[in-house]
């Protein structure tokens, strides 16, 4: 239950801080979210503490410069691609292992995958691996489980 409390905390402190806005209807609305994403996620015990909220924080704004970078490398490779008078494809789907422990870390992993041009997760296994359709599976599969490790380190920090 306590985890549970925590997160509600973090939540409202987390709306309150972005919509600079401290009326009594705005922390109750703040705190309705708070628990309908408590509800959603069912925290683990160990998992929230706001002395780590800070280096969730920093970790969170690292995940998103790579991810930024990601999207942009992968961006102008699909461009090149569909540039090319030849349009060089070699389509199909590539099996990612995510490895991550949560449900929540897996959906984040999945998203991460998708947003990035060229490629989308079409299914989730039962065991977490994360079926990708890739604009070319051949490049995709080269850097993939290095992209992943990097995924999964960086998500560690933040969700894990």
């Amino acid at each position: 239950m306590l985890a549970y409390a925590r997160l509600v905390l973090i939540c409202l402190l987390l709306f309150l801080a972005l919509t600079e806005n401290v009326e009594l209807s705005n922390i109750v609305l703040g705190a309705l979210i708070g628990i309908l994403v408590a509800v959603i996620l069912k925290p683990a015990p160990e998992s929230l503490s706001i002395r780590r909220l800070p280096v969730a924080l920093f970790n969170l704004a690292r995940y998103t410069a790579w991810l930024a970078v990601d999207i942009i490398r992968n961006g102008i490779r699909v461009a090149r691609i569909v540039l090319d008078p030849k349009l060089p494809i070699r389509p199909g789907i590539l099996a990612i292992k995510s490895d991550m422990k949560t449900e929540l870390g897996i959906a984040l992993n999945a998203h991460a995958i998708t947003v990035t041009p060229g490629e989308q997760v079409v299914e989730i296994g039962e065991d977490g691996t994360l079926y990708t359709h890739c604009l070319d599976v051949v490049a995709s599969a080269a850097g993939a489980e290095a992209a992943q490790r990097t995924r999964r380190r960086l998500m560690e920090g933040i969700f894990e």
